[in-house]
């Protein structure tokens, strides 16, 4: 990131320049917590500038600066970060800024060991961390001042940028500077109890919101260097096809375009301007030879479904296996069986995937919105044929991510293209390039069998899963010897409704498109699919949806709490407006619980009108109410695009959808009303980018069956089916 976001107005500074200054100038304290001395660090500290540490930079105007090393596309966390640190600082919020970390193994995820940003782990990662970083820093002032007055330490406290003494003694922490880099760092800081937090738990307007809102934030499409080109590629369409043929003096001959390279998994064009190349990748007429995989040339949906299905009808991957299921449904007072499935997904991202990258004799340089700065650190080092350390990674805002910009796809592209051509290359890829490059949330299907007792309560759950393994996908992570990739099952291996017999099985089915993680990766999916066939349990019991729940949940008391919060919100069990219904459904996901009611009608040509969704959440103890409120409408927003609409289709090997006109997203006309309401916890801080998405599609579906009588198994959801047998 170019900008230094602040709390306070100041002008917007080059980040070199400010890097350039902060390791030069007379006393600037930077700390973090347990990381050491980089040879930077330890020059400025010889310089009478303290900086053991990697995250925090105090310099003598009370000016608070902390690194960030998560990557921010618009969750939040560049204003996350610096609360956690600057609370236990007890810092002036108003002279707190932020900066965007290097690529550098000190800014390692805890979570992850890796510095990458996903599965919501950031505040949950940095929580203790960040925090011991802020008290042990506030520690060290105040041995400083306490030193110069001459006082015991105890005595002494802050407040906003201070230090205090009991006879009113004040010294702003800028004037210890010099004094408390002399000072050791705390091993064991204390930390504050969270009844005297003045910074955390508050809402609080975000530091990045003014750069993005004045057009002086930095996107990686923004990136420019001297002598750059632009590249687009024209992408194989699946691994192994080859270029047939392609008229490369068609392309050359387009005034601008400057190179055309072939890679192993596509054609390149480079030129000096992206129109230009795009004209230049247009007058190749590239044909390609698919007969390396004849089975993906022919790939159609209904094919897809089939191999899915196939998966789990021979799923054998034991996730869960308790209890006796041949029993239970002997026994039962009710059966049941249903079949749901889910497509494709793309991410969609509004930035267009980009990276520039300049790769000379030993060096590497990338300018690129990622969501693993440290894993694209070597990813580059690998393609350029460099040092790792010679590598630097410029991570810039992402204009949305959900997973999508944690794969390296372009960034290998790019980084290719400029090895090749010795120019920096900047490559783009166009809405449909992106839509047609894999990297989907993986489509699945699901068997469900479930039994209720006499008394209408659930005793039997039975789910077979067929679904692409992600883990499998990843390159970074192994699918275990049970065969069990636990993305594809999340959610349902650990359902959590009082059900005695369980089964939960893995059928592995890989039609061929790339999958990858997706916003609640494979939440997104299960929470459709269980809390779905929970509602026609509870239907097959004669019960109200919410009561059964409630009922089957005596050993999840969040999940009780948030049902019952969003319930009394929505005004579950008072009437509604004429023509609109109600649906619910909850689901845990990375730590924290979330409930939903969605409140819709559906027309006479079947199309379906969500007005409210009313969400409860719990997170545990909360950095930013106001971020968790907007990352929840994001969420929910998200995840009703996915359910009204997205779907990812092939036909005769090729990906049908390009752009949004053929792959819509909720429109603002479509916006409904949202609610969020937090319960008040003292539990460990969850994660909020994602759990919000799992509840909404579900909700969704159990109003329209509320509405209509009419069972949505199917996403995205289909107006045909509620046409006819509409009831409401």
């Amino acid at each position: 990131m170019d900008a230094r976001h602040t709390a306070s107005a100041s002008a917007p500074l080059n980040r070199r320049q400010l890097l350039k200054a902060g390791a030069g100038s007379a006393a600037a304290l930077s700390i973090g917590f347990a990381l050491p001395l980089s040879p930077r660090q330890a020059q400025a500290q010889a310089s009478n500038t303290f900086a053991p540490h990697a995250w925090l930079r105090l310099t003598p105007d009370n000016r608070v600066t902390v690194l960030c090393g998560s990557s921010e596309m618009g969750q939040g966390v560049l204003t996350a970060i610096p609360m956690l640190l600057a609370e236990e600082l007890d810092a002036d919020w108003r002279l707190v800024g932020v900066e965007q970390a290097p690529a550098d193994g000190r800014y390692n995820n805890p979570m992850f060991g890796m510095q990458a940003t996903g599965g919501s782990t950031t505040v949950r990662a940095h929580w203790t961390p960040l925090r011991q970083a802020g008290a042990a820093a506030r520690e060290m002032l105040v041995a400083a001042a306490a030193a110069q007055w001459q006082l015991p330490a105890a005595q002494l406290r802050t407040e906003r940028g201070h230090v205090l003494g009991p006879a009113g003694q004040k010294v702003a922490y800028g004037a210890l500077v010099a004094a408390a880099s002399q000072q050791a760092v705390p091993s064991a800081p204390k930390l504050k109890a969270s009844a005297d937090f003045k910074i955390l738990g508050r809402p609080t307007r975000r530091l990045d919101t003014p750069a993005k809102t004045n057009g002086t934030a930095r996107y990686g499409i923004d990136a420019q260097v001297e002598g750059m080109v632009i590249a687009v590629l024209s992408r194989a369409p699946f691994e192994g096809a080859k270029p047939r043929r392609m008229d490369e003096a068609a392309a050359r001959a387009v005034k601008g375009v400057v190179q055309v390279i072939t890679l192993p998994f596509g054609v390149a064009v480079l030129a000096q301007g992206y129109w230009s190349a795009q004209q230049g990748r247009q007058a190749l007429k590239l044909e390609w030879d698919l007969s390396a995989k004849p089975e993906q040339a022919a790939l159609s949906a209904s094919q897809v479904s089939a191999l899915l299905q196939q998966g789990a009808e021979q799923a054998s991957a034991v996730a869960v296996d308790q209890g006796n299921l041949k029993d239970a449904s002997a026994q039962a007072a009710k059966t049941l069986s249903a079949r749901y499935e889910v497509p494709y997904l793309a991410h969609a991202c509004m930035e267009p995937l980009n990276c520039l990258a300049w790769v000379q004799a030993d060096r590497a340089e990338v300018w690129t919105g990622t969501q693993g700065s440290g894993p694209t650190q070597m990813v580059v080092a690998q393609v350029a044929g460099v040092p790792q350390a010679n590598v630097k990674v410029n991570t810039s805002l992402l204009g949305g991510g959900f997973g999508r910009r944690f794969a390296h796809d372009v960034t290998i592209a790019a980084t290719l293209l400029s090895k090749i051509s010795g120019r920096p290359v900047k490559l783009i890829y166009d809405r449909a390039d992106d839509m047609a490059a894999g990297f989907y949330r993986p489509a699945s299907v699901v068997q469900f069998e479930g039994a209720l007792d006499a008394q209408g309560r659930p005793t039997m759950l039975r789910a077979d899963v067929g679904s692409p393994s992600i883990m499998a996908a990843s390159g970074f992570m192994k699918i275990p010897e049970s065969g069990v990739d636990s993305m594809a099952v999340e959610g349902l291996a650990d359902q959590p409704y009082d059900i005695a017999n369980l089964r939960i099985a893995y059928g592995r089915a890989e039609p061929g498109p790339q999958v990858w993680f997706w916003r609640s990766v494979g939440h997104s999916q299960n929470a459709f699919f269980l809390e779905s066939f929970i509602d026609e349990m509870a239907h097959a019991a004669g019960a109200d949806p919410l009561q059964f729940r409630l009922a089957a949940l005596s050993k999840q008391p969040r999940l009780q709490a948030v049902l019952r919060l969003a319930a009394a919100k929505a005004g579950w069990g008072k009437k509604p407006a004429k023509g609109v219904y109600r649906g619910i459904a909850a689901a845990e996901s990375f730590g924290s619980f979330v409930a939903e009611v969605a409140e819709v009608s559906v027309g006479k040509d079947g199309v379906p009108k969500v007005h409210r969704v009313v969400a409860a959440v719990d997170c545990g103890q909360t950095v930013n109410p106001l971020t968790i409120q907007h990352q929840v409408e994001s969420a929910i927003c998200y995840g009703l695009s996915a359910a009204l609409y997205g779907k990812i289709t092939h036909k005769d090997g090729r990906v049908e959808q390009s752009n949004f006109h053929d792959y819509p997203v909720l429109r603002l006309s479509e916006m409904p009303k949202i609610e969020v309401h937090l319960v008040a916890s003292q539990e460990a801080p969850g994660g909020i980018g994602e759990p919000g998405t799992p509840p909404l599609a579900p909700a969704v579906a159990n109003a329209i069956f509320a509405a209509t009588g009419v069972r949505l198994r199917q996403l995205p959801i289909d107006p045909a089916l509620l046409v006819v047998k509409k009831t409401g």
